[in-house]
């Protein structure tokens, strides 16, 4: 028989592999920023993200270093293969540089190891420059907004002056905390990028103006079941990925937490026929 804790983690598990199949079935991806757990080695981060139920990981640097050489990015995308692990994409990716051959560099990274996406934080000058290494890769990038203090992409509509024109591949990743902070309202902005946004960031904040609040999600202010609503009306098919920025030695329980609420409001917020 198993412990008491070990059976209610068990259950817990089997709750949440069944709330993510009717998800996935209504195809709506929740996944996981690996950021999440940046504390921890790549074979950590994959047994947690397994813990938490859910096959969908954004994968930080940290757990793939972006010089890895090819052998080791093979190793990396089997042993996530193995697991059961989808990659959904990589980041944040740093493209501040100014320099062709560091673009592309960064383009081999994501292909060789499967990245469908790249989430990332370009300047004004380097954005329209990612383009042709988009269409020659057929690899999203999704502009990364930083709030208040990021000198190029604030918000989600300083990203969209910009990738408005290019090629549709090119779109945004909404950090709702962030965009919370410039006090930008997060469900319009969703709804202004509409089909460019690409990917996102989900977090919660006791304070919506202040970056050191992060609770889990649920336990803040931030809007989130007006966020799930309108990601579902507008029938979003990137992935909405959890990217847990406290307890960073210990953060499976609030992650736990975090997750079981979301999947809730998703399938609170589906239509009848898809729960």
């Amino acid at each position: 028989m198993l412990p008491p804790a070990v059976g209610l983690a068990a259950a817990g598990l089997r709750l949440a592999k069944a709330q993510q199949y009717h998800i996935a079935q209504a195809n709506f991806k929740l996944g996981i920023a690996s950021y999440s757990f940046r504390k921890f080695s790549r074979e950590q981060a994959i047994a947690m993200t397994k813990q938490l139920g859910t096959p969908y990981l954004n994968v930080k640097d940290k757990h793939l270093p972006l010089n890895s050489t090819p052998e080791e990015i093979d190793a990396a995308k089997k042993q996530f293969s193995e697991a059961g692990i989808m990659l959904v994409g990589c980041g944040n990716v740093d493209f501040t540089k100014d320099d062709q051959a560091d673009i592309r560099d960064k383009f081999d990274y994501a292909k060789r190891a499967g990245f469908p996406l790249i989430v990332c934080a370009p300047t004004a000058v380097t954005l329209p420059k990612l383009e042709k290494f988009v269409e020659e890769y057929n690899i999203k990038i999704a502009v990364h907004n930083h709030g208040p203090e990021d000198p190029h992409f604030p918000t989600p509509q300083s990203v969209l002056k910009i990738v408005k024109n290019m090629d549709p591949r090119c779109g945004c990743c909404i950090d709702i905390g962030h965009t919370s902070r410039t006090g930008v309202d997060v469900v319009e902005a969703i709804a202004e990028a509409g089909p460019r946004l690409l990917d996102m960031h989900l977090k919660d904040l006791a304070n919506p103006l202040a970056k050191e609040s992060q609770v889990p999600v649920g336990h803040g202010k931030l809007p989130i079941p007006q966020v799930f609503l309108q990601l579902i009306k507008m029938r979003y098919n990137g992935c909405a990925n959890l990217e847990y920025e406290i307890d960073e030695d210990n953060p499976l329980p609030g992650m736990q937490q975090s997750l079981s609420y979301m999947r809730a409001l998703v399938l609170q917020s589906l239509p009848s026929r898809l729960r």
